[in-house]
């Protein structure tokens, strides 16, 4: 005997045809129930009085639309052979785009999974975090983030990608990878962002060290800003540091996308090293924003047009620190002597304020009135520097591989040695 499982739909047609069948219920009002038209009532019932219930249940299985088993084998093969560790939906796309093979994400699931190439992952008990409306306009808002992970999946060094994406559109407005998250790797995106875009209303951050200090005071009874906020607020635009992780969910949910998407397509392109990798970059959003960005709930651009110069940009999105230049025309940062050129005595720069910019190309340069002042520089004495929280573990890794070199050196001279004696 052969039992048959009914959808709830079936389950709804039968129980509403059966109600006209005994006058409890018009076509039309049938029709209104079960949202579909007169005309399809009528056909149910008929099929339902000819034939029975039998005639409703949908017919989806096996027919036209099975797919052949040396179909299937070859999708596995494929999937085994170059995309074992991707998900049902990416390996869908990939099987569309790199060899002209359409198959639904869902069949494909359920194939892996009985290949035992994915396995179904268990819904995670529910946490309540309502939803933020997004912001109406594109560039009003920008959440921005540094995602820790091995990038290159052992083939390079392990380092940080800095993301900027918007809030309204879900778009990826600019990637950058770093080997740690510095206040310089943002300044250097943020500028990519503004002069690509213009100025947003706001930046929407944690609460790290770059973006929010750490010093209750400073000597003058003072809060001091951090850099990247001093930068920002001469460009006008606004900082914003979340209270929890959850709350930028838009660019932490991309973090997680990245991880997963971003890392296959650098491999299936050899890409090993950060160069690369940012050069990879604006290929990937383009993709990225393609699929899964959405319209602006308003047309109108948040951005605003920036009335800097380059020159004056690049001095704002900097490292400043303020200095006096002594009688000698010397200043020191960071057991570093600046000794300022001048063309005459230089009498007028002697204890004049500077500013030294640590600038996102690499370079150092001293401003005094607005001008750049030419230098030559000594090394003074070797300090001893803080490392931050999230460079640790590039700084562990580093003195890990100092170590092991030492020890190869010193196994293979002893082998040598020992050799030698014998």
């Amino acid at each position: 005997m052969t039992i048959l499982k009914l959808t709830e739909v079936e389950l709804d047609r039968i129980l509403i045809i059966k109600q006209i069948q005994e006058r409890m219920l018009t076509q039309e009002q049938a029709s209104r129930h079960l949202g579909i038209s007169v005309r399809q009532i009528r056909r149910l019932a008929k099929r339902i009085t000819l034939s029975g219930t039998n005639a409703i249940i949908s017919k989806h299985t096996g027919g036209n639309r099975a797919f052949t088993d040396d179909f299937k084998k070859n999708i596995l093969t494929i999937i085994k052979d170059k995309y074992i560790d991707f998900g049902p939906t990416f390996a869908a796309e990939k099987l569309e785009l790199n060899h002209d093979l359409k198959i639904n994400k869902e069949t494909l699931r359920q194939w892996m999974i009985t290949d035992n190439i994915w396995k179904g992952r268990s819904r995670k008990q529910a946490r309540i975090h309502q939803s933020r409306e997004r912001r109406p306009r594109f560039g009003e808002l920008i959440q921005i983030d540094g995602s820790h992970h091995d990038w290159f999946e052992g083939r390079g060094e392990k380092c940080c990608l800095l993301v900027f994406i918007d809030d309204a559109t879900g778009k990826i407005v600019g990637l950058l990878f770093m080997p740690t998250e510095t206040t310089l790797g943002y300044m250097q995106l943020s500028y990519s962002h503004i002069c690509t875009y213009g100025r947003p209303i706001a930046y929407y951050s944690d609460k790290h060290s770059i973006f929010k200090t750490t010093r209750t005071q400073n000597i003058d009874g003072f809060v001091q800003d951090t850099q990247f906020f001093r930068a920002l607020k001469s460009l006008g635009i606004e900082l914003i540091c979340a209270n929890s992780s959850e709350a930028k969910g838009r660019v932490e949910r991309a973090n997680q996308t990245l991880q997963d998407r971003l890392v296959k397509e650098m491999r299936l392109r050899n890409v090993s090293e950060i160069n690369a990798a940012n050069a990879y970059a604006p290929e990937f959003i383009v993709e990225f924003n393609k699929r899964f960005s959405v319209s602006a709930a308003s047309s109108e651009d948040a951005h605003r047009p920036l009335y800097h110069t380059t020159l004056a940009l690049r001095h704002i999105l900097s490292i400043q620190t303020i200095r006096k230049i002594s009688k000698n025309l010397e200043l020191s940062k960071d057991g570093v002597i600046y000794q300022i050129i001048t063309p005459g005595q230089g009498y007028r720069l002697r204890h004049k304020a500077v500013t030294i910019c640590e600038t996102i190309n690499g370079t150092t340069e001293i401003l005094c009135d607005e001008k750049i002042l030419e230098y030559k520089k000594f090394i003074k004495q070797k300090l001893t520097s803080a490392v931050d929280s999230k460079e640790l573990n590039m700084v562990v890794d580093s003195i890990i591989r100092t170590t092991e070199n030492m020890n190869c050196t010193i196994n293979s001279n002893t082998s040598l040695e020992r050799s030698c004696t014998i």
